[in-house]
């Protein structure tokens, strides 16, 4: 079975009228700190606690958005830190 490239795109068109303004929203959203989080990691590897003070934002967001970023290849982690508590991340090159 072949797999038709932009089906989905195509679907949304013909039987939602569109991709939804929510979703737009939300990858313009996405797609912004994500962004954040590569600029930050572009000198120096850092923690998820070092990454929610750099970027000022919860550490709940900071994991969601860094987890999406290590499952589709943009961060990888890295060492442990001094006190074996957390890893680093890092930008993956």
């Amino acid at each position: 079975m072949e797999v038709e490239k932009g089906k989905t795109a195509k679907y949304l068109r013909e039987k939602l009228g569109g991709i939804p303004e929510q979703a737009k929203e939300n990858l313009k959203i996405f797609n912004g700190i994500k962004k954040q989080i590569l600029e930050a990691l572009k000198d120096e590897d850092l923690t998820i606690k070092q990454l929610t003070e750099k970027l000022n934002m919860p550490s709940d967001e900071v994991v969601y958005y860094l987890m999406s970023l290590v499952k589709y290849g943009f961060v990888k982690t890295g060492e442990v830190d001094d006190m074996d508590e957390y890893y680093t991340y890092k930008l993956n090159k």
